[in-house]
């Protein structure tokens, strides 16, 4: 019998439950997979309370890796023993699941699962921030909030190879040190400096280019006071809470400034945009132009504790579950 997480009830971590699930064979385009490694997410926090809704119960996750143990009638691109990764099924804290074929991206031989599992989501996440919402150019600025978690980390790698400046945000030395070792000319303690005034003093006055801010709520205005006028503001998360309604006529006496809030869902929303992202994230892995940190890896049994890492700022990188 397979085992998953399941969400029953609303709340802290300790909602997360371990149950027994029937899997059953593939139907039409379907997958049944082993699952070997599973990514924990803020978006997996995010359902758990209720920020996100979801009808319950619901089992927890979206991302993950295993072996292909079954195929659907209808499936042809993928085979029994292949090795796959995802970052979009529901319900992927478990031990066996049943995916969409075209949710699923083959996993090269020279990359191992568990590191395959980490750089789905937050691999695509950090591709799409600085391809799709602007085009990044050698020469730009960019601030990067919660630089030492893990799409921080990607993206400071990211735009340093793309020729970019970066200046990261994060609070602790150690995190301090990984956020250099990724890419940043320059790292702010927010716990100790004000991260607005220590950007524009950085960026010769001016402020940058664009802030990815995945924090929200507790960074939002020190992001806007930290672009340059005409610069872009990437909200793509809220670990600190949802910004309160804002005037947008401000964004005009701000410099013209311009705000999204993006989701992956939408710069992957057909097939071959997928499969440019994933692809470019696996190979540049295995090119080793990407480093991808595994800051803790929990088995699927202690999710709950793996939430509160996460939600406490307890790790660096990528969070994994091992069934």
């Amino acid at each position: 019998m397979a085992r998953q997480i399941e969400v029953r009830a609303l709340g802290g971590p300790e909602v997360l439950e371990m149950v027994d699930h029937e899997v059953g064979a593939p139907g039409p385009g379907q997958v049944r997979i082993a699952v070997q490694a599973i990514g924990v997410n803020f978006i997996d926090v995010y359902f758990r309370t209720g920020l996100y809704p979801r009808p319950l119960p619901f089992s927890s996750g979206l991302e993950g890796a295993g072996e292909v143990l079954a195929v659907g009638p209808d499936v042809d691109a993928f085979r029994v023993g292949q090795r796959v990764a995802w970052a979009s099924v529901p319900g992927s804290y478990a031990t066996e699941i049943l995916a969409p074929a075209e949710n699923l991206f083959a996993v090269p031989d020279s990359v191992p699962s568990n590191i395959a599992a980490a750089a789905m989501l937050q691999g695509m996440t950090a591709h799409y921030l600085i391809h799709g919402c602007r085009r990044t150019e050698p020469g730009d600025t960019a601030l990067v909030h919660a630089a030492a978690g893990g799409v921080g980390l990607l993206l400071c790698q990211m735009l340093r190879n793309l020729g970019a400046r970066v200046i990261g945000t994060c609070s602790t030395d150690e995190k301090a040190a990984l956020v250099r070792a990724a890419g940043a000319e320059e790292v702010i303690r927010y716990d100790q400096e004000d991260f607005p005034s220590r950007t524009r003093e950085w960026a010769d006055g001016r402020g940058v280019d664009v802030v990815y801010d995945s924090v929200g709520q507790s960074t939002f205005e020190g992001s806007l006071a930290s672009l340059r006028p005409r610069g872009l503001l990437c909200l793509y998360g809220q670990s600190s809470g949802s910004v309160p309604p804002f005037d947008l006529g401000r964004l005009n006496g701000l410099g013209s400034l311009m705000v999204t809030r993006p989701s992956l869902a939408h710069f992957t929303a057909s097939r071959a945009e997928f499969e440019e992202r994933a692809g470019a994230v696996l190979q540049a892995i295995q090119s080793g132009a990407l480093d991808i940190r595994i800051g803790a890896q929990f088995p699927l049994q202690e999710a709950a504790e793996a939430h509160r890492a996460l939600e406490g700022r307890r790790t660096t990188g990528k969070v994994l579950l091992i069934p």
